[in-house]
């Protein structure tokens, strides 16, 4: 047992066996490291992380990596997931030093936390060579690492500073940005046309509010192929629902088979927002899925979530494989569903399209259910009843098999991702436990991750929380509380927001750059400071924050919150280059187009219409209602008893009230 065996990470225990001395990341370790004027490895990964196993394996368990490794160097395993201040920082050294980036992320550093090496999965005897080069470098000519060290630093500064522009920001630039676009589509599987395929979900919601507020079909249908091909499977488990984390090929196929929490939180809100707007049953099924699986699987009797299913599991040979949970053999299906197996085979393609390696296949449609049916002589409700007997079966089947590991932690920036996905669920299905689930969820928030001081926790475990809220943590669960509000008209849940939106504001931004910082300023600073405006499979925390910002201006007509709302979107819009990277800001842009609107309901059955309006795809409209007189600045003086009263507004300036929602209704989609 190493140092690793005290901590409480899943990845980090998964090391604790291995002879090589880890170390957790802390003031302790670092402080050592120092003191000794060792090298520092910092090695980065997460417990559903495929080729860190892989590495692991033929590297950390084996003695003679571990001998180099023990010899002349600290070594510090981290999780990405408990510190992604870490993570952030060094994977923007390795984007300088290599061009890429990606977990298992190897780092050496100067005893002091510079770096001044790295990349990701190295083979065993590289690894060795490599650090006997740099231990024999670091002895004869330190100087050599401290200089590239400084530059490299210096270089890591440099990426933190986002230049004033005197550009004028008009909603005419986003046209250019979504030509450009356009150019990577795949038109063939949806997504952009490389491999790997990640899905990338604020690019998609994104897509279809601009398409949709700007009439443009092309793209509306671009999203819905896109959405469509992705529930296909098999990135989407049809036997058991849930995503995982992204595909190996262009045509979402063969994923790496790990599913996370912050995917499938995302992923449902945005299937739910694509139901409102089309009514697609395919959608619907895969909203429900998701979450019958999130709640089976990760639903904690606290109200958590746990993070994430690994991708490994053991297969009939008791030895972990990659999928050997989710894939089948044409002679497992035959015997499963007997007569049904030739039409099965033609639905999920159990054939080369859906053959993935050796005797193996990943399942996937490729065609619709209606298509097969009309090929196949078949009703379509008849083979919607087949697919889900099949589809039981297999799960029946597969339950027998060994699990993928759980990573059991539950992290606050991702259980307020599911919870926004439970509340979008809601909205768009009006199915009454999804709200429960979500309300369930921000009572375990407030009781055991937000501490008396005010602030946030970032990670919780054995009824125990742990490591200090990041920006992330804030952003989410603020962004949580308001759809909270929103579906209940609560306004408990916009007091919490704008609690922890103060707190934020005290302890993370900085009026010299505009934006917000990842750590606290109560927090020990890191070798280079990280501002997270980058929006990736989850939106930058910054554009989270200028949305919150933007939303409770409106709710609390807080000038000041607008201010800082404003000054942030107009600093990042005219730097963005390549459009995926910011969908998110785009789509907080697009709150300052002429489209947007406000919507208050002040009656008595104030939900009945609220619920009647989240069924259809509103995306430019803030909603706020209530079912008594309210004291929030934006309903002040607006509820009158006995009455239904309706105001759209637009610019900070209200249309006359009416009486009638659907004249109403009219107004705002207009």
């Amino acid at each position: 047992m190493n140092e690793l065996s005290q901590e409480s990470s899943p990845y980090l225990l998964q090391h604790a066996q291995n002879p090589v001395h880890w170390k957790a990341w802390n003031a302790r370790t670092l402080s050592e490291a120092k003191t000794s004027n060792q090298l520092l490895i910092v090695s980065i990964g997460y417990s559903a992380c495929h080729w860190c196993h892989v590495m692991e394996h033929e590297s950390f368990e084996d003695e003679e990596v571990a001998k180099t490794m023990n010899a002349h160097f600290t070594s510090i395993k981290v999780d990405r997931e408990e510190r992604p201040d870490v993570d952030a920082v060094y994977m923007k050294a390795i984007q300088i030093m290599t061009g890429r980036g990606g977990w298992p992320l190897n780092i050496v550093a100067l005893p002091d936390g510079r770096p001044v090496w790295g990349g990701t999965y190295f083979r065993k005897n590289e690894w060795i060579n490599s650090l006997e080069q740099l231990q024999e470098l670091y002895q004869t000519q330190p100087e050599k690492m401290i200089e590239y060290a400084e530059k490299l630093q210096a270089g890591l500064e440099s990426l933190s500073i986002i230049p004033e522009s005197k550009i004028e920001i008009s909603q005419d630039l986003i046209i250019p940005l979504i030509e450009k676009w356009k150019k990577s589509f795949d038109p063939d599987f949806g997504g952009m046309a490389r491999a790997p395929k990640f899905m990338m979900p604020n690019n998609y919601a994104f897509l279809m509010r601009y398409a949709h507020q700007n009439n443009d079909q092309e793209l509306l249908d671009f999203v819905d192929l896109t959405l469509t091909k992705m529930a296909y499977g098999g990135l989407f488990d049809t036997v058991d629902g849930g995503f995982s984390r992204y595909s190996v090929d262009i045509k979402w196929h063969v994923p790496h088979f790990e599913k996370m929490l912050y995917d499938n939180g995302q992923l449902v809100s945005l299937y739910a927002d694509a139901y409102k707007r089309t009514k697609n049953p395919l959608y619907q099924e895969v909203i429900e899925k998701t979450l019958r699986f999130v709640s089976k699987e990760w639903l904690t009797d606290e109200g958590a979530f746990y993070s994430a299913l690994d991708a490994d599991s053991l297969n009939p040979e008791q030895k972990l494989e990659e999928g050997a949970f989710y894939v089948w053999t044409e002679t497992e299906l035959k015997a499963i569903l007997q007569e049904d197996f030739d039409l099965f085979r033609i639905v999920f393609n159990i054939n080369p399209f859906g053959h993935w390696e050796h005797d193996n296949y990943v399942l996937i449609q490729s065609q619709s259910l209606e298509a097969i049916a009309q090929q196949n002589q078949i009703s379509v409700a008849e083979l919607q009843t087949k697919k889900q007997q099949w589809e039981k079966k297999l799960y029946e089947f597969r339950e027998q098999r060994s699990k993928p590991r759980l990573d059991d932690k539950c992290l606050t920036s991702w259980n307020a991702l599911m919870l926004k996905g439970f509340v979008d669920a809601y909205k768009a299905l009006q199915d009454k436990q999804y709200l429960e689930t979500a309300l369930q969820n921000a009572k375990f928030i407030i009781k055991k991750l937000w501490a008396s001081e005010g602030n946030l926790w970032h990670s919780y475990k054995n009824n125990q929380p742990s490591i200090n809220g990041f920006l992330e943590d804030y952003a989410a669960v603020i962004d949580a509380f308001i759809a909270l509000y929103e579906v209940t008209f609560d306004e408990q849940w916009l007091g919490y927001s704008k609690q922890l939106t103060d707190y934020s504001l005290d302890h993370f931004y900085e009026e010299n750059s505009s934006f917000f910082t990842f750590k606290s300023d109560l927090d020990e600073a890191l070798i280079s400071q990280h501002y997270e405006t980058e929006d990736n499979v989850v939106p930058a925390s910054n554009s989270m924050m200028e949305k919150n910002l933007y939303k409770l201006s409106v709710y609390f007509n807080h000038s000041f919150y607008e201010k800082i709302s404003t000054a942030m979107i107009h600093k990042i819009i005219p730097n963005i280059d390549y459009p995926s990277a910011f969908s998110n800001w785009l789509d907080a842009f697009l709150n300052l187009s002429p489209q947007q609107k406000e919507f208050a309901i002040c009656a008595k059955e104030a939900l009945g219409f609220s619920a009647k309006l989240y069924q259809e795809y509103c995306p430019n409209v803030v909603v706020a209602g209530t079912t008594v007189y309210s004291s929030l600045p934006f309903l002040t003086d607006r509820f009158i008893e006995d009455k239904n009263l309706f105001y759209v507004c637009q610019n900070k300036t209200c249309h006359l009230p009416v009486e009638d929602f659907e004249t109403a209704w009219k107004d705002l989609i207009r």
